[in-house]
């Protein structure tokens, strides 16, 4: 299910509260100002409430205070400053394309301020088309930084008035986001579904779930102060245990897939994987609704009905190998495993536990997100090298453009619609531009569309008052999660506006289409000037992938051995390198949307991808095997094969860095000659060589086939560690190839 997309999850969503309180917040604005002066001056007031209004995100009370200032004080500046110079020909055009760069350097702090960009780049070309004397442009600017001061209070005092409905919000979606992950690896026992493709799907939903896990880290481990607060910190916990829990069990598919085809245990698995999802979707319902959540799903039907099929494949004549026995044994505990943990999950909404057990206010502070904005950054990055700085001069110039065109247009009332749909459509990468392009032309005849419907049939200003309402509502709701219907919502904002203010308008609708087409088609071609191609930046997400990954690896390292007292590093390491590989996996994503001639290393880039995952994947389920059996397990027998696995993996990682950097040996060193190099720095008898394994298979070799038909712990631990040894190894055999690819020149 997808969370924002689905009408039952939706109305209860941030993103639904966001749309209703901004279009509140601005048109009540507007509407106050109505009593006490003009319509224009009101229209003055609620842009500025609007441009504010971009950076009411969800975010920490004193984040959102910070943004929604610096939006305002900088949006007011670019008002006052376009203003000022409006009356000066050869001055304007100068400060247009210079407040363009400065807006486009401001993406150097990151997605955050994305919005702040917009609205800057957005006033500018509102205010291009005013003619003020100098009081005049005092007199603008003041009200439209009334406009945003007020805006800023009231959604202050909205935020803090419903700041544990945001966090129930935020989580909910996470825990959504979370089912929608169980969905996915469901999938992996259906053998009508391809493999590989699935497996991508799955490492791609890691960069959403990443994402919202962060979103809810930074509102739910800050202040912690009643016990609301402490029972969605409890959620919180419990949601990062199942997590874990689950990304354990993502080793074994092909195994399974290979030997238990046809069989009706993939099936038993592949139901009860997705019962696990409607559990979860059951909490997350619970926790947007602020309720206590109670478990209704009863599995022990498929746990019995698994358990007969084990019983019956263990005994089957037709010869099906420990290895695979192993797996199928293994995985079922592990699904057994994540069903208690979600009954934990439906208890932390009941505050039937101990929030926060063992987690100090430090400890939590060090998962937030910290807020820094310096001067420096921005300084550092006045630099060719630098693609933030390429933006900066690719927006300036493709405003430049711009300008030249609105001065040529037989009309000029509505000019500045061509400057806004090129800073809505232009983005710092080509993928997000091709994207925003198609979306901007697709919702604005749709939009422009609908609009003439409305006007067509309607004509009660009270009914079209509301539906001005809803289109801005829904407008700021779809903004980040389907900008198509965002755009549609808009245009017919702006159409209805128009209506409303200048009845006997005709020509909107054509001017409107005629602009947005010119806007795209400039933006379209300045986004191949000073382009950022992205295989340009792989080589610094690669190593710091590796670097993330050994230090994940030095820390479970330390953790399993006792050498550490909590497990406050490892979850520390392991968010980092979860998130290094999300940034990887969003690049990776990207590049597959740039031209052909601009793309490197796809199939190494891909099997990279999956193999760091696997490693965090056979990490989990190491560590978890030790929590549950280290009673039946010899300490000193298991002490040493943990230290020798990580060991050889964090080798095999510090290897793979090696050869990252050395990509750019001479051809004829050789690929074979290079995997001989390699595999004499690692044991080779600890990994099965992927020069042509797209479908390898995760196992242990033949000679244990004839062992006991249940394996003890020692034996799924010794099978455990020997996969994570492996696909380090896979990963170093990878980096090389990643390397040189990166080095080719363009075309």
């Amino acid at each position: 299910m997808q969370y924002a997309h689905d009408v039952r999850s939706f109305v209860f969503s941030h993103y639904a509260y966001r749309g209703v309180r901004t279009a509140a917040g601005v048109i009540g604005l507007a509407m106050l100002a109505m009593n006490f002066t003009d319509m224009r001056t009101a229209m003055v007031v609620s842009i500025g409430a609007l441009c504010t209004a971009q950076m009411d995100l969800p975010s920490p009370l004193r984040h959102k205070f910070n943004e929604m200032l610096a939006s305002t004080l900088l949006c007011t500046a670019v008002t006052l400053v376009v203003s000022l110079a409006s009356g000066i020909p050869w001055l304007l055009p100068i400060l247009l394309v210079a407040i363009s760069f400065f807006s486009g350097m401001l993406t150097v702090y990151g997605n955050k301020t994305m919005p702040l960009q917009f609205s800057m780049l957005f006033i500018m070309a509102l205010t291009l088309m005013g003619d003020f004397a100098f009081r005049n442009a005092l007199t603008h600017a003041l009200l439209f930084a009334a406009g945003g001061f007020l805006y800023m209070a009231y959604a202050l005092a909205v935020s803090w008035l419903l700041r544990r409905r945001t966090k129930e919000q935020i989580l909910a979606e996470c825990l959504f986001e979370q089912a929608q992950y169980l969905e996915i690896k469901a999938g992996f026992y259906d053998m009508s579904v391809d493999f590989d493709a699935q497996f991508n799907q799955l490492v791609r939903q890691q960069i959403v779930l990443a994402e919202r896990q962060q979103m809810a880290r930074d509102l739910v481990l800050r202040d912690v102060r009643t016990a609301e607060d402490r029972r969605l910190l409890q959620i919180h916990l419990r949601m990062l245990d199942v997590y874990e829990y689950i990304l354990s069990t993502n080793t074994d598919y092909q195994t399974l897939r290979k030997e238990f085809a046809g069989t009706d245990i993939l099936d038993f698995l592949g139901r009860m994987v997705h019962r696990l999802q409607e559990d979860m979707e059951d909490v997350a319902y619970a926790v947007t609704r602020n309720r206590a959540s109670y478990a209704t799903t009863d599995y022990a039907a498929d746990i019995r009905a698994i358990e007969t099929e084990l019983s019956e494949l263990g005994h089957s004549p037709h010869g099906i190998s420990q290895t695979a026995m192993t797996a199928l044994s293994d995985t079922f505990e592990m699904i057994r495993g994540a069903v208690v943990l979600i009954g934990q999950l439906h208890a932390a909404t009941r505050a039937e536990a101990d929030a926060g057990a063992g987690m100090s206010i430090g400890e939590m502070t060090a998962f937030v997100t910290r807020q820094k904005y310096e001067w420096r950054s921005i300084v550092q990055n006045l630099t060719w090298r630098s693609p933030v700085f390429r933006f900066a001069v690719r927006i300036a110039l493709a405003v430049a453009a711009g300008l030249v065109v609105i001065d040529r247009l037989p009309y000029a009332a509505h000019g500045y619609w061509i400057l806004v749909t090129i800073v809505v459509i232009l983005k710092p990468t080509f993928s997000m531009t091709k994207q925003r392009w198609v979306d901007r032309v697709i919702g604005t005849v749709v939009g422009c569309i609908v609009a003439v419907l409305i006007l067509r049939f309607i004509h009660d200003p009270r009914v079209l008052l509301v539906l001005l309402f809803i289109s801005m509502a829904a407008g700021v709701a779809f903004v980040t999660i389907k900008y198509r219907y965002t755009v549609m919502a808009t245009c017919i904002q702006i159409l209805l506006q128009f209506n409303l203010l200048m009845p006997d308008s005709k020509a909107l609708v054509s001017e409107r289409i005629i602009d947005t087409l010119a806007g795209a088609l400039i933006a379209s071609i300045f986004s191949f000037v000073l382009p950022n191609w992205e295989y340009r930046n792989l080589p610094r997400l690669v190593e710091n992938v590796l670097d993330t990954n050994r230090r994940y690896i030095r820390a479970t390292r330390d953790l399993l051995l006792g050498v550490s007292p909590s497990d406050f590093l490892y979850r520390i390491h392991r968010k980092q390198f979860m998130d290094s590989l999300s940034a990887l996996i969003s690049a990776f994503g990207r590049m597959l949307d740039e031209p052909k001639g601009r793309q490197r290393a796809v199939d190494n880039l891909n099997r990279f991808i999956v193999q760091n995952y696997l490693v965090a994947a056979h990490v989990a389920a190491v560590r978890i095997l030790l929590l549950q059996r280290i009673h039946q397990l010899d300490p000193v027998t298991a002490r040493q094969g943990v230290e020798t696995a990580t060991n050889a993996a964090y080798d095999s990682l510090c290897l793979a860095s090696e050869r990252l950097r050395e990509g750019n040996v001479p051809e004829q060193t050789g690929v074979g000659v290079q995997i001989e190099q390699a595999e004499q720095r690692i044991d080779t008898r600890e990994h099965v060589a992927d020069s042509a394994d797209r479908a390898a298979v995760l196992g242990l070799p033949e000679a244990v086939a004839d062992e006991a038909a249940h394996p003890d712990a020692a034996h799924l631990l010794d099978r455990r560690l020997r996969a994570l040894r492996a696909d380090a190894a896979k990963i170093a055999l990878r980096t090389g190839g990643i390397g040189r690819a990166m080095r080719k020149r363009d075309d």
